[in-house]
């Protein structure tokens, strides 16, 4: 039974990520309401009935990344959608997702933190915890939206990536793009592209649950389809049976975390305005980007020669291009509703004489215009030392 609303409409940021989900093949929604996420579970509780799938309310968020994960091994493709607080109980559970490499989709809509903060208003702050949230050495997938067009679109391409490479994707949207309505383009179903979890091929006897194909990633069976399925969230063989060894730690972290790198320039996703011949780059994501786009603008008619590099893919995170493009210019300029986590990431892979002017803001609000318009201005002329400075904080 199909749902996608093809067709033009005038959406919710939040609804636009469930409409994504649905256009994905998800069918099976598992969560806890929490501002500023409540919408995606509501638009999800009302649209899965329609076409015949499941919504369940759980009673934390805790069980809510339990039970997507169940859900996915009984062959669903499902989300949830969380914030704040509730982002920080899913990531035990994340990383079960991650050592038994279950394919689903987490929403987190950013509001201000830490503990109970801005349950209404916006941050940027749970980026890093995205990252290194959960314990133990593994890597993740987490996509950015800046719009509501790209909330639905981005939804689908996380979706597809934890399809792909059978791993949890984290959608990180913030409460601005989350609670923006504006219009929303949905294609005709013939017109989405839809990746699907490689599927066993060999005899069933011989199923071996994490045994991987030679891209690291491992075929994946359904649950009470005939294939013994083992899962573990001790360290495991490839056949899923506990094994504490180091040795055996050593093949299937490794393993892990390579399916990830190894693909890296497939999964990564940026937007790149004017970078060629830039002194200056804006490097920025989600509702910060486009307070960016304004500054940028103001300094290309001021003659000044900046470009823009707005991250679609926040993790696996561009290091490659960041250490290319830091050889070329003067430096970057980083706004976050944040204290400076990404620009750490910038900072780590810029060369040492590269700037990196940081944008902080504790969140609650978003940046003016005229802020990162001063920071280019001052990273133009140089002003900047060169490792990392913080600016115009509020």
């Amino acid at each position: 039974m199909t749902g996608t609303l093809s067709g033009t409409h005038f959406m919710l940021g939040d609804n636009a990520i469930a409409e994504g989900a649905i256009a994905a093949g998800c069918r099976f929604f598992g969560g806890y309401p929490i501002t500023p996420s409540t919408e995606v579970a509501e638009r999800m509780a009302l649209r899965l009935p329609q076409i015949g799938g499941t919504y369940v309310q759980m009673e934390d968020e805790i069980a809510s990344m339990a039970v997507i994960l169940g859900a996915s091994w009984a062959g669903q493709k499902p989300m949830t959608a969380t914030s704040g607080p509730g982002f920080s109980l899913m990531m035990e559970n994340l990383g079960l997702g991650i050592m038994t490499e279950t394919p689903c989709v987490v929403c987190n809509v950013q509001r201000g933190g830490p503990s109970t903060g801005l349950p209404t208003l916006v941050g940027q702050g749970d980026m890093q915890q995205a990252r290194w949230g959960s314990h133990g050495d593994y890597e993740i997938i987490a996509v950015v939206p800046w719009s509501v067009q790209e909330c639905f679109d981005l939804t689908i391409r996380a979706f597809n990536l934890a399809e792909r490479y059978r791993t949890p994707v984290l959608v990180m949207a913030d409460a601005e793009v989350g609670h923006v309505t504006e219009k929303l383009v949905i294609p005709s179903e013939d017109q989405i592209e839809i990746w699907s979890r490689k599927r066993p091929s060999g005899p069933v006897a011989k199923y071996r649950t994490f045994a991987p194909d030679d891209d690291l990633i491992p075929p994946m069976a359904r649950a009470g389809e005939g294939y013994h399925v083992f899962m573990e969230s001790l360290t495991h063989t490839d056949r899923g049976y506990p094994d504490a060894t180091a040795p055996t730690q050593q093949v299937l972290v490794t393993r892990l975390n390579e399916k990830i790198r190894r693909h890296r320039f497939e999964i990564y996703d940026v937007e790149e305005r004017w970078v060629e011949g830039a002194e200056v780059v804006v490097l920025c994501y989600g509702i910060s980007a486009r307070i960016a786009a304004h500054a940028v603008a103001q300094a290309r008619e001021r003659g000044l020669k900046v470009g823009m590099f707005r991250l679609r893919t926040a993790w696996p995170f561009p290091e490659e291009r960041i250490r290319e493009l830091s050889a070329a210019i003067r430096g970057f300029v980083v706004p976050e509703i944040n204290l400076g986590q990404m620009s750490r990431e910038v900072e780590r892979c810029a060369l040492d004489a590269c700037a990196v002017a940081t944008i902080p803001h504790a969140g609650g609000d978003i940046h003016e215009p005229e802020q990162i318009l001063e920071a280019i201005i001052r990273t133009a002329e140089g002003r900047s030392p060169s490792r990392a400075t913080r600016v115009g904080a509020r």
